[in-house]
């Protein structure tokens, strides 16, 4: 199958999935290991570093900072030259890139320009740059809080953060400044968010609630970040959801991070009573890791509290999906922060799904579907968002007619294998074309 594609066409699955699956590295860890490597001067090898194009912006970066970056199929090494004083980094369409680097770089002598691409200039940053001016951070952004964002970096000094909402990328970025500030740096959230920072850094949360970091934590940031990186936990959430919309499959991951922050998703399934089990194997760098095993069987309409949304905020384009299929009312609560990712994701599942037949509303930030209804092929405009493009793939399995994907290759910004994965599972349903 040609890489190059645009395009994608898929038809109604006429077998099951049946399918042992490797993914590549999970993303948020494979950019966190990549960017702690600021943090010491020795040579840092990864194996399984994760291949999208998310994962790649942050090695950019990198070289930019002064690392030399050798990268061979899936194995990466960094190491150390000379740090400029100043540089403009590049990140793409890459949030956890951008928003990590605003903290790392914020104490950090120089001067630093961060810009994206079109999609990543309009999602928000001043939730970042307040409480690192807090800590005496200068960054200025441009209207509306947004990119570019120019950082004059210097000494920092440690202070209290209590969240009012809850962000893994907020969160991460003010640990990492707090690694180069003087005095202690304390972060506390209304509902926890994924924790691959603290598992890094081995953080154990206080009583009350607080993270806390000072600047002796460098080295046991460096120390942390060598060996293999375990397989995308949110893009098993693909494959979960193919099993249980395609009669007859069974589909098993191997190799995935099982991180409690991240697994919100299958608790939810489980919930419903849909046929997914996980196995615990063994833990690496703080993260365990293991086996996820999905098969197709009939279960009840899936509920979404405000509590478990950011534990599986990237996973609910696909579960929306799946709730489509589902005899009964989906509730998925509190998920307007759907409208300030890569896309205004919240209204493009709602589009997305009604124009294939279902029955789905917005209250507010509320997300309700009502599913059952007989889904039918249409045309979809992912908007360049990877992960609405994957799920509307996935509804195109169940779907009478053809589902057109446009702009399907933005998948590679998380997950560059996934159209030529499902095209192999499903040889007869899905077609690629420029």
């Amino acid at each position: 199958m040609d890489d190059k594609f645009r395009t994608a066409h898929v038809s109604t699955a006429t077998s099951p999935l049946l399918a042992q699956i490797s993914l590549s590295g999970d993303k948020s860890v494979s950019i966190r290991r990549a960017l702690l490597s600021l943090f010491t001067t020795d040579a840092i090898r990864l194996t399984n570093y994760g291949s999208g194009e998310d994962c790649q912006t942050a090695l950019l970066c990198l070289r930019e900072l002064g690392k030399h970056i050798e990268h061979e199929e899936n194995r990466v090494t960094i190491t150390h030259h000379s740090m400029p004083v100043q540089a403009t980094l590049d990140c793409r369409n890459s949030g956890t890139t951008v928003r990590l680097l605003m903290g790392l770089l914020a104490g950090r002598i120089g001067e630093w320009t961060l810009i994206g691409d079109e999609s990543l200039s309009r999602r928000p940053m001043e939730r970042v740059a307040a409480p690192l001016r807090q800590m005496g951070a200068q960054i200025e952004l441009s209207a509306g809080g947004c990119l570019p964002a120019r950082i004059v970096g210097h000494t920092l000094t440690g202070t209290n953060h209590d969240l009012k909402i809850s962000s893994a990328q907020v969160k991460s970025a003010l640990l990492l400044a707090g690694l180069s500030a003087n005095g202690v740096t304390r972060v506390r959230e209304p509902i926890t968010s994924r924790d691959h920072t603290e598992r890094l850094l081995g953080l154990t949360q206080a009583p009350d609630g607080y993270w806390s970091v000072d600047q002796s934590m460098q080295t046991t940031a460096a120390l942390s970040l060598r060996g293999a990186i375990p397989g995308d936990i949110s893009s098993s959430a693909f494959w979960a959801v193919a099993a249980l919309l395609v009669p007859g499959s069974d589909v098993s991951i191997e190799n995935v991070v099982l991180n409690p922050t991240r697994t919100g998703w299958l608790t939810c399934l489980k919930n419903a009573g849909a046929n997914v089990n996980a196995r615990f194997e063994r833990e690496t760098s703080g993260e365990p890791v293991g086996t996820l095993q999905i098969r197709y069987g009939k279960f009840s309409p899936l509920h979404v509290h405000a509590s478990e949304v950011p534990g599986l905020i990237d996973e609910i384009p696909a579960l929306a999906v799946l709730a489509a299929t589902i005899e009964g009312e989906s509730r998925f609560e509190h998920v307007g922060e759907l409208r300030v990712k890569e896309s205004d994701r919240l209204q493009a599942i709602a589009n997305g799904l009604t124009a294939m037949g279902a029955m789905v509303e917005i209250r507010g930030d509320d997300l309700i579907v009502h599913g059952g209804s007989k889904l039918s092929g249409t045309t979809i405009d992912p908007q360049k968002d990877h992960r609405i493009a994957m799920s509307f793939a996935l509804a195109g399995l169940v779907a009478s007619g053809k589902t057109v994907i446009q702009d399907a290759d933005c998948a590679a910004i998380s997950y560059p294998e996934f159209f030529a994965q499902l095209s192999r599972l499903v040889t007869d349903s899905l077609t690629l074309s420029e």
